[in-house]
């Protein structure tokens, strides 16, 4: 195993080099070699934001009459935006409409998106969700319909809803008031909270969809998370025409995505920097000690001190494998249980 460096070894105590093996009882704390899996990680920075990105577009016709602020999170069945004193919902589904649902029309999977939704808003307890529109859709439109304030009809045009796939959050406002409700009026994110990392082309092998990361949030705060994403474009910030093309940079990166596993521990944070810590190596069932039980040795190596049963103090040679946090292996003369002396804190 070679040896390998960590800052920490720098206020290591030198004085060991002239010791003795053997020396007397010192007054120092000790801790026993305890047997353990290590990781080594690789850091890279990233931004805390939520999920997802969506545009959302005017029906084509009309004037907005309402709109939401940034930051607002919209859940199924309310208003995105306003046409005309006519509040446009939010239903959830995987396509959007593109065409008037109503009687007489074929079979389609937007029959059943527009089912699921009334049914679970409510308006259709009976309701069988599947592709064939039936007189049991109609009156559940009706009902909805009804509720909504806007002409009861028992149809649903495409202009008079909104599809996404979930809850958004609004990231900016495009339209005004009284402005012509086509094109652009809002874009939106998903309301999951995600990390993403512009990570060096040349560490892509740390990030592996569904491996665990840790993450370093502002304000000293950590929390844990899995990569969901891992790109498979590199970009670079460079003038370079062959880099643009990708064939040769040394700053190209790959985006990475990661969803936490708590999302709570981000609050209401976005657009925050953070640190993510991708496991760059990993041993198993290896010694370890604290790095600050570590002496320097004269040739260069390190030396801990072992405390036997009768309180003989041996500096014994080891050679250094993995950091981890504290921690550091180890591998010499020794055993799991060994006791070691460590500095008073």
């Amino acid at each position: 195993m070679s040896h390998r460096f960590h800052p920490v070894l720098a206020v290591l105590c030198l004085s060991a080099c002239s010791a003795p093996v053997t020396q007397t009882p010192r007054a120092l704390p000790t801790v026993f070699v305890q047997r353990t899996d290590l990781s080594a990680a690789t850091r890279a920075d990233g931004s805390l934001g939520y999920a997802g990105s969506f545009t959302v577009l005017g029906p084509g016709s009309g004037r907005i009459t309402w709109l939401p602020a940034p930051g607002d999170v919209i859940g199924r069945g309310r208003a995105v935006f306003g046409v005309d004193g006519r509040a446009v919902p939010l239903l959830f589904g995987g396509t959007p409409f593109f065409r008037t649902l109503g009687s007489g029309v074929s079979r389609g999977s937007d029959v059943k998106i527009l089912e699921q939704n009334l049914k679970t808003m409510g308006y259709g307890p009976d309701l069988t969700v599947d592709t064939r529109f039936t007189s049991a859709t109609r009156a559940a439109i009706r009902r909805w319909q009804h509720d909504l304030g806007v002409t009861v009809t028992g149809t649903v045009s495409p202009k008079h809803v909104v599809v996404m796939p979930g809850p958004i959050r609004i990231t900016s406002v495009d339209a005004v008031p009284s402005g012509p409700a086509a094109g652009r009026v809002l874009t939106a994110s998903g309301t999951g909270r995600q990390v993403t990392v512009p990570l060096p082309v040349a560490s892509q092998q740390l990030a592996k969809p569904g491996a665990p990361v840790g993450i370093e949030l502002p304000g000293g705060t950590s929390t844990t998370g899995r990569v969901t994403e891992v790109g498979t474009v590199a970009t670079a910030e460079t003038t370079n025409a062959r880099s643009q093309t990708g064939l040769s940079t040394e700053s190209a990166t790959i985006t990475v995505r990661i969803g936490l596993d708590r999302p709570s521990d981000a609050g209401r944070l976005d657009g925050a920097p953070v640190t993510v810590a991708f496991t760059s190596e990993e041993h198993r069932d290896v010694l370890a000690v604290p790095v600050n039980a570590l002496l320097a040795a004269a040739d260069r190596g390190y030396t801990v001190e072992v405390v036997a049963d009768d309180g003989t103090v041996t500096a014994v040679p080891v050679t250094l494998g993995i950091f981890d946090g504290d921690l550091v292996e180890v591998a010499g003369a020794l055993t799991e249980g060994t006791k070691v002396q460590v500095p008073a804190s």
